[in-house]
């Protein structure tokens, strides 16, 4: 007699606590993730002081709402336009939510899902690494608890775009699934990323070690780097194909073009000097950082070099190491957001290395092993903690842009230059003045008027066709360079100030019969 082998039952265990795990995976992100958002939007409005870039990238947004091209003046290719089209999309938030603030505040709260999803892509990434959940947890916290991430975090800034969607393509390159798809979209997300601010392309090698390690013994490999590389170029191409559809490739007399944009940026501009320098620009920023947060800073360089032997946590810690070396290099420039694309994977570093840590313990004795560890985290806590405190509290209690709200209200409801006449601000309160109904073209951002032709051809009787000016500090920072400004700074009397001596903001009346 024969038998027949009864096939034995599917086990749905395996299934089933991987779901469990992946929704704890996603109640414990996304609750962390609301406390931090939470943080990020309290005084969200008061701090820090804004900044023209702000001001900059925000009118941008609005030329693309409005359909005036890529830029409220002539767009010269001196960043790729992908963040600001990003931001145009993100408008209607602030506009349902708040609709009375001042430009840059309402700009800030749009930013605020950007900075959740790079938030959730910290723990993402920390747990494709094959790091525990805890050790995710650690990455997340101590990322979104920094101040200086609470600082910079808070601005609007294109690397906060760049290293989101950087972020994403580390989190497809290490997905466990490994479908091609997966690799073609890191591909494309690397781009989007490089298209958002064209600096964050010095990460790109840390994207290819995640992908090389994530399909180590396996056929696909060469597949995946195909995919890869297809969906990076055929994304990438877009913004080099605009140019040449417009004729503005290479450089030309009369117009403006990306290669000649390429040249000023990597050869023509002005360095920082060297961080090692007392008293350069670098140094400064350097130490304007460590002001803010020099555990993140210091701690998250020590685990990006030690983290390269480390197989996995190589891909963050070479990302962190080259944008180290790069803000080392001597002579280069360094700008004041240069911070936005180092800290989250310094922070995914410093978690992943302390997990190595941890499990390198001697395993023979969990109870020994925690009457080691609680001290340590006791003491690392005690340190930190006052450190973080100041830092925090003066993120959600100071208020530094008063003076600004109260001269956007005046100039929305005092200011008789609605009317008819020409106003010369800076950036950030560019967009109040056209939100209040001053006509774009009579609204000149202050560099524009000596450094644009266009602009001066607004003016063809220079200063005296000027009928107010705001003087803000961005204004006053370099007069001689700007002699136009430095003008119209001179030849005009002050009729309404806000704000204290060292930042006020000062609403000038210009004085054409002056010779």
């Amino acid at each position: 007699m024969t038998t027949v082998e009864l096939a034995k039952p599917i086990s749905v265990v395996p299934a089933a606590a991987h779901d469990v795990r992946a929704r704890m995976d996603l109640v414990l992100a996304l609750g962390l993730t609301a406390v931090i958002v939470t943080l990020l939007a309290w005084n969200i409005t008061g701090f820090p002081s804004a900044s023209d870039d702000e001001g900059t990238y925000l009118a941008q947004a609005w030329a693309v709402q409005h359909g005036r091209g890529l830029a409220h003046y002539t767009y010269w290719y001196d960043h790729p336009p992908l963040a600001w089209i990003q931001l145009a999309g993100l408008a209607w938030i602030p506009a349902w939510l708040a609709p009375g603030l001042t430009a840059v505040a309402a700009g800030r709260i749009a930013m605020l899902p950007v900075q959740a999803a790079g938030l959730l892509l910290v723990y993402l990434v920390t747990r494709r690494l094959g790091r525990s959940r805890w050790t995710a947890s650690l990455a997340l916290i101590t990322y979104g608890l920094s101040p200086l991430y609470l600082t910079m975090g808070r601005q609007i800034y294109l690397d906060s775009f760049a290293v989101v969607w950087m972020l994403g393509a580390l989190a497809l390159a290490l997905s466990p699934r490994r479908h091609l798809w997966h690799f073609a979209a890191a591909g494309g997300a690397a781009a989007v990323a490089v298209l958002s601010k064209e600096t964050i392309a010095v990460v790109l090698p840390a994207v290819l070690v995640a992908l090389w390690q994530s399909t180590a013994r396996s056929s696909t490999r060469p597949w995946a780097l195909g995919a890869f590389t297809s969906g990076l170029v055929l994304v990438g191409c877009f913004y080099p194909l605009y140019a040449v559809l417009r004729g503005e490739l290479f450089p030309g007399a009369g117009h403006v073009s990306l290669i000649g944009a390429w040249q000023f940026q990597l050869g023509s501009r002005s360095g920082s000097g060297s961080v090692f320098s007392a008293g350069s620009g670098a140094s400064s920023l350097l130490h304007s950082w460590l002001y803010y947060d020099p555990v993140i800073l210091i701690a998250g360089a020590v685990a990006g070099f030690a983290g390269l032997a480390l197989r996995q946590v190589r891909p963050v810690a070479l990302a962190g190491t080259i944008l180290v070396l790069v803000a080392l290099r001597p002579g280069g420039y360094l700008p004041a957001m240069y911070v936005v694309q180092v800290l989250p994977f310094f922070a995914i570093a410093i978690a992943g290395v302390l997990a190595a840590v941890v499990a390198a313990l001697p395993p023979a004795h969990v109870r020994w092993r925690w009457a080691v560890l609680t001290p340590a985290v006791a003491l690392t806590v005690a340190v930190i903690a006052p450190q973080w405190y100041v830092g925090d509290r003066r993120a959600l209690t100071t208020d530094d842009n008063a003076p600004y709200a109260q001269a956007a209200a005046y100039l929305h409801d005092q200011l008789p230059g609605r009317s008819g006449g020409t106003v010369v601000v800076d950036d950030v309160l560019w967009l109040d003045c056209v939100d209040a109904g001053y006509p774009p073209d009579e609204v000149l951002w202050f560099y524009k008027v000596d450094l644009d032709s266009a602009v001066a051809k607004r003016l063809p009787h220079g200063w005296r066709d000027v009928d107010y000016v705001v003087s803000t500090p961005a204004m006053r920072q370099d007069p001689n360079s700007l002699p136009t400004v430095r003008t119209l700074l001179t030849n005009s009397t002050v009729i309404a100030s806000f704000g204290p001596q060292d930042g006020r903001i000062e609403i000038r009346r210009v004085h054409k019969e002056l010779p």
